[in-house]
């Protein structure tokens, strides 16, 4: 067994990596955003440490081992990536302690939580502050002064502010057909989400760097966009009014990227085994498509992983017996 000195240093490491990697993604936020994706980012993990820190210091455990291995600050940066940028600062931090304390510390702390803390915190806010996960801005937002004021709520919206993303439009869309829909709508870009293109195009970037480090292995993050390219090829029914988007937009659109190659590869909740990833990453993938389309919420990506984390230990032992019956 190695040692335990080793095993911190390993999960330092790579959480160190992890975060460099969504600096693409990071970049590409702010630039279509603007600076509500920085005050997320320090809303979130100052208040992921924090939270951390109060636990630790309830159990009698001591605070630089735990904080020095960057999981919580992980899980925070990740959260606040996928919340809403100019949110109230209320609901970025609710999110972010809820994600520690349930997510985390409730089942012993980093290495024994069933659930992806990220995305428990942000299922959280979604289901319980609804109106508030759906005031996406408008690309290109508002200066520092102004993005201040507006989380912190000193300051009223501007104008047209907020406007629907590309996967609210689609589910809502009745009479326009998809051709007209990326003509008229200013959500829509060449092949999904107008900026979130190049978003995801940017964690792809990062979690291809991911890979080529080993950080990560390859089987989740395939499963899954293949899964949602093949379901959503499927469905396809070209650019009809009552299309739910081809595979492409899907794959660029949304959490996509975010979700596949820093989600899904979340090594304590997802699965251990080579095959029970990538069951896990298909997974994964059908049920934000089946969300996306015909459920209550935009993207599913998030419910999509919590459903499949309660699904890992079926997927061990279901890979474990196969495995069983062909050994010769």
């Amino acid at each position: 067994m190695a040692p335990l000195e080793s095993v911190d240093a390993r999960l330092q490491q790579a959480m160190k990596l992890v975060l460099l990697a969504t600096l693409p993604g990071m970049l590409a936020l702010f630039w279509l955003y603007g600076w509500g994706v920085l005050i997320n980012l320090l809303l979130a993990g100052s208040s992921a440490l924090a939270a951390e820190a109060a636990v630790l210091q309830l159990r009698k455990r001591a605070l630089k081992p735990t904080l020095s291995d960057c999981s919580a600050l992980v899980s925070a940066m990740l959260l606040a990536l996928a919340l809403p940028p100019y949110c109230p600062w209320w609901l970025t931090v609710s999110a972010a302690a809820f994600a520690m304390l349930f997510g985390k510390h409730l089942y012993g702390g980093v290495g024994s939580n069933p659930f992806n803390p990220a995305m428990l915190g942000f299922a959280l806010v979604m289901v319980a502050f609804p109106q508030q996960m759906t005031h996406w801005p408008a690309s290109h937002g508002m200066d520092l002064s102004g993005g201040v004021q507006q989380v912190f709520g000193f300051g009223q919206n501007p104008d047209a502010w907020v406007r629907a993303t590309a996967l609210d439009s689609l589910r809502i869309n009745k009479s326009l057909t998809m051709d007209e829909l990326f003509s008229v709508n200013p959500a829509f870009g060449h092949f999904g989400g107008r900026g979130v293109e190049w978003v995801n195009l940017a964690f792809l970037t990062g979690g291809a760097f991911l890979l080529q480090r080993r950080v990560i292995s390859w089987h989740a993050p395939v499963g899954m966009l293949a899964s949602l390219f093949l379901i959503s090829l499927l469905c396809w029914n070209g650019s009809g009014s009552d299309s739910h988007g081809s595979p492409l937009f899907h794959l660029l659109t949304g959490a996509s990227m975010l979700g596949a190659f820093f989600i899904v590869t979340e090594p304590v909740s997802g699965a251990k085994s080579p095959g029970a990833r990538l069951l896990f990453g298909i997974g994964v993938g059908l049920l934000t498509y089946l969300i996306r389309t015909w459920g209550g919420y935009p993207d599913g990506v998030a419910f999509a992983v919590l459903l499949m984390n309660l699904c890992v230990p079926a997927l061990e032992r279901f890979v474990a017996a196969r495995q069983e019956r062909i050994a010769p």
